[in-house]
């Protein structure tokens, strides 16, 4: 007996029932493959959908908050900054160059659909092991598709993560920002509106590849058979020259307000960008499946509406200005096509021409609004009480710290030195710091506003394997230190949540408390959650990967004086711990996992004594008064110390650290900044001030690295083990194993 078609494209029984009383009727064929994809956990968030209305999300600056393209924030001087974070996990996992490249492209879409022109990208990524060879392979593959693609059309890729842990084995992470900026006044929705206004399909022709993506990819997991061909038709493919030119053409028709309403074609297609326009205007829509420019025969009108086809738009167009429209996308060579018009009520019809055979009608809400709300349910780990109360302190200390320290440095220059990162030199400082920052200049005259913005992301498995409601708590706290080190205030965030098969009553748990411990700092810290993402079903060969929020905050430099002083110090300078001195929790450290020691209580993080850090850290680097600074966070204070020797080849002596547990500590809330003689009495004042603990714990000078007592080694061996281990196990034709 076969199976039910509804079953075949990922709905449930129940969900089927749900759509035949929507309609008060079977649905056909057609209808079923637009709510299989809709209703997806990719377009609908029906698993999380009742958790993430926890999250705060406005503010008096926040102009475009969750539930569009991209959340976007007023930063002055006539200028808005969009922003937005998607996941493309899954096609990374089957496809990883073409995986990686369409999800840089996607997220570019997302930017340029709200007005913005796109002016960086970040990438969080999470592979498997080293000493894996499939996973190495995944690796090399996506960042080849994300240099190949963003490089190409032209965005600089200005930072981001790369972390190599066995949890993402079979099931990498790759997570992509994007930031744009607009003239406040260019800011246009995703919004269908005026009865008889045309949709203007622009861009590239439709293809099968892609066909279902956030159904068959983005709603399971991988089993030891699915890594590869199975799959491999639902993985897109993108073409950079066709995005640069459709980004111009999309801009170009915002400026001469052409452009009733814009979205653009990710997860679901046509079916995604016709139903939501449709419905978040009120209306409905007449589609001419027929009218859709093809690259493949054949196609079946189902495959036409569900393809993910890359490089598309969908324009809502007033019927007067459809011939500038279309000459204005021919100077660009971007294919404009009239495929609906808008009408009365909120059906949406498909259509074998207009006055043709209708194939399908269902109110156009119930594809967009009227999905799926589950409360699945949720249940924390049976053994949490003990696993709380098993401290890694009870480890016997290492017979050689430096040994162990030298295992957890890992430098991503060869990931990041692939990237054009200066690409319309805005880029003040780039990859490899605790933050990036760009100029703010005004989109449309180019001026430099004399101020900067500046982004960060971050993400912590191990954090949140102990503790997923402390552990993203932490991590939001470690973004907004990240940006003091450079000199920025938090504007806004996103957040990309990366958890297993939502099915599982843990994972459930695990969500529900990340999203729970986002709430609380971001509240604490006034910061607003303008948009995210949420993947499921990170699951391979059975087990769930560790949970993974990874947020991207947007800060503002109020005044771009002088470039943040970065991670390098200089010979003779002095260097200082602000903030708790004497902090020894291992819990959720990477010392802790590196022994197999996966339990404990994380240090909590003090928000009051947090905010009073941020802000001193902020004030010393705009006023200029730190040679280096650098967060204490992966590693603890051990490897953010040897981080800055290493970035400035100069070695260094640390006096003030009572064992292995100070220093491999992650507490929140510290940070090491270097600085010179004559200015350690200001910056000392200005602790004092502040009412932050400062220590003076060492000295930068010569080409060792000494932990009195502890470590002592030549700086050179550090550098070996860190900045080697990449381009050795991926640059240097050992991906195949």
């Amino acid at each position: 007996m076969s199976e039910p078609i509804h079953r075949a494209l990922g709905l449930t029984d129940e969900e089927a029932e749900s759509i035949a009383s929507l309609l008060d009727r079977e649905p056909n064929h057609l209808e079923l493959a637009m709510y299989s994809v809709m209703w997806s956990e990719h377009c609908s968030y029906k698993s999380s959908r009742i958790h993430l209305k926890r999250l705060p999300t406005e503010a008096p600056w926040v102009l475009v908050g969750p539930g569009e393209n991209a959340g976007v924030v007023d930063v002055g001087d006539g200028i808005a900054a969009a922003i937005r974070i998607e996941s493309h996990n899954h096609p990374s996992a089957i496809e990883p160059y073409q995986g990686a490249a369409t999800g840089v492209g996607g997220i570019l879409r997302d930017i340029f659909t709200m007005g913005a022109r796109p002016i960086a990208i970040m990438d969080p990524l999470r592979f498997g092991p080293l000493d894996d060879a499939r996973s190495r392979w995944v690796a090399e593959g996506v960042v080849s598709g994300i240099s190949g693609y963003g490089n190409s059309v032209g965005v600089p890729t200005v930072g981001g993560e790369t972390v190599f842990d066995k949890t993402y084995q079979g099931n990498p992470l790759v997570n992509v920002l994007c930031l744009g900026t607009l003239p406040t006044d260019r800011l246009v929705l995703g919004v269908a509106s005026g009865v008889g206004n045309l949709a203007v399909l622009l861009g590239s022709r439709t293809g099968r590849e892609g066909i279902g993506g956030v159904s068959v990819l983005a709603s399971a997991g991988f089993s030891d058979d699915e890594t590869d061909s199975a799959k491999r038709p639902s993985v897109q493919v993108g073409d950079p020259y066709e995005e640069k030119r459709l980004i111009e053409a999309c801009l170009t028709l915002l400026d001469e307000k052409l452009v009733v309403g814009i979205q653009d074609l990710g997860g679901a297609g046509l079916t995604c960008a016709a139903s939501e326009t449709a419905s978040r205007g009120g209306v409905g829509m007449d589609f001419d499946v027929s009218a859709v420019p093809r690259r493949e025969e054949g196609m079946e009108p189902f495959e036409v509406m569900t393809s993910e086809s890359q490089e598309r738009m969908l324009a809502i167009v007033e019927p007067g200005d459809l011939d500038r429209v279309i000459e204005l996308c021919e100077r660009w060579e971007v294919l404009a096509t009239v495929v609906g018009r808008v009408t009365e009520g909120g059906d949406l019809r498909i259509v074998d021409g207009f006055d043709g055979e209708e194939l399908a009608c269902v109110p156009a809400s119930t594809l967009h609004e009227d999905a799926p709300l589950y409360d699945r349910p949720r249940a924390e780990p049976d053994d949490r009480a003990a696993a709380l109360a098993a401290s890694p302190s009870a480890l016997p200390a290492p017979d050689d710290i430096g040994a162990d320290l030298a295992a957890m440095l890992l430098d991503t220059h060869w990931v990041w030195s692939q990237y054009d990162h200066q690409l319309f030199l805005n880029t003040v400082s780039g990859p490899g710091g605790d933050a990036t920052v760009l100029r703010l200049k005004h989109p449309t005259t180019g001026a430099d506003t004399g101020r900067g913005l500046a982004l960060s992301t971050d993400g912590n498995h191990r954090w949140c394997a102990v503790d997923p409601r402390a552990g993203t708590a932490a991590t939001v706290a470690e973004s907004i230190l990240n940006l003091a080190c450079v000199g920025a205030r938090p504007l806004a965030l996103v957040n990309c949540l990366n958890f297993g098969n939502p099915e599982h009553p843990e994972v459930m748990w695990q969500l529900s408390e990340a999203i729970d411990g986002m709430a609380e700092a971001c509240e604490a810290f006034g910061l607003p959650v303008v948009g995210g993402n949420v993947s499921l079903y990170n699951e391979s060969l059975g087990s769930n990967i560790d949970p993974t929020p990874i947020v991207g905050v947007l800060g503002l430099v109020d005044e771009l004086k002088v470039v943040p002083p970065g991670l390098a110090w200089s010979e003779g300078d002095r260097l200082v711990l602000l903030g708790d001195p004497a902090a020894s929790e291992l819990a959720g450290s990477q010392w802790a996992f590196d022994k197999g020691h996966r339990t404990g209580s994380l240090a909590p993080v003090d928000y009051e004594a947090h905010r009073a850090v941020v802000d001193l850290v902020r004030k010393l680097v705009s006023g200029g008064l730190l040679s280096a600074v650098h967060d204490v966070s992966g590693g603890g204070l051990g490897a953010c110390v040897a981080e800055m020797a290493i970035a400035s080849s100069i070695g260094c002596t640390v006096a003030r650290v009572a064992g292995h547990a100070e220093l491999f500590s992650e507490a929140p809330s510290r940070v090491v900044a270097a600085v010179s003689a004559d200015l350690l009495g200001p910056v000392e004042a200005a602790a004092t001030a502040a009412g932050v603990p400062l220590t003076r714990i060492g000295l930068a000078s010569g080409e060792k690295f000494a932990v009195k007592g502890l470590i002592e080694m030549p700086l050179g061996e550090l550098v070996d083990a860190s900045v080697n281990r990449l381009p050795e196990a991926l640059g240097r034709g050992t991906t195949q194993g």
